[in-house]
């Protein structure tokens, strides 16, 4: 029985400030009625155009902390919250995820802290995370063990630019493990600018930029044109950006 995808589309409520932060930002007024694919979504945009900002209020309307994890964990280490989410609707399934998880590279720090801290109470508290605390890991090696181990499937899981943490050959493996999971009932929404993460065949890439938001594909994003560009010519690329002769 199908059952994803587990969120549908986002709206905007009535009744905010369009002019203050961040409704101020063109992509954020304008994502009234995105669409999400039923296996992944990509946010994509320039930094500042609003997707983490976007899916960080989708995070905390589910219940979970804007830093992070699943909604056990409970923490705050900044002391204001944008105001977005209380305008944010989500338009849900029929069926909720078993599993639910809001990952942002430039907090998994906290996270690890905090799960430190729950450990020294309850020794199964790393269990699921490996076994291992995340700050005896690299960066990388402990969003691939949550990748592995603490995600299981039949889950939505929010994706922070996971690329942050990742080589071009973890981010490979990321994508196998990502299908996995896509084939064991779970949706991804993920911000990213990582041309390898988002040619991922089943998803929809939306577009944040100065004008609002649409649906491109993987061929019209900057991310493959540009990288295609250097790769193909990389040393007549460097000679211009650097003015060498």
């Amino acid at each position: 029985m199908k059952v994803k995808p587990y969120v549908r589309s986002i709206h905007l409520k009535e009744g905010f400030d369009k002019w203050k932060y961040p409704f101020n930002i063109p992509a954020v007024s304008h994502i009234d009625g995105i669409e999400f694919h039923e296996d992944v979504t990509f946010f994509v945009g320039e930094n500042g155009s609003g997707k983490s900002t976007i899916l960080e209020a989708m995070a905390v309307a589910m219940g979970l902390g804007r830093e992070g994890g699943t909604r056990n964990i409970r923490f705050e280490t900044a002391e204001t919250v944008p105001a977005l989410h209380q305008f944010l609707k989500l338009v849900k399934s029929h069926e909720k995820a078993k599993d639910l998880f809001f990952l942002r590279a430039e907090s998994l720090y906290n996270v690890g802290s905090y799960l430190d801290e729950l450990q020294k109470e309850d020794s199964k508290t790393l269990a699921s995370y490996g076994g291992k605390s995340l700050h005896h890991q690299s960066h990388g090696e402990s969003f691939m063990t949550m990748l592995l181990t603490k995600f299981r499937g039949n889950g939505l899981y929010l994706l922070d630019e996971p690329e942050a943490a990742l080589s071009p050959q973890r981010q490979l493996a990321a994508l196998v493990r990502m299908h996995d999971l896509v084939r064991n009932r779970s949706q991804f929404v993920i911000a990213t600018h990582s041309p390898i993460l988002m040619s991922y065949p089943r998803s929809k890439i939306i577009l944040f930029d100065n004008t609002g938001v649409k649906e491109v594909c993987y061929e019209e994003t900057e991310h493959y044109t540009i990288t295609r560009d250097f790769l193909n010519n990389y040393h007549r690329r460097i000679h211009q950006l650097l003015e060498e002769e």
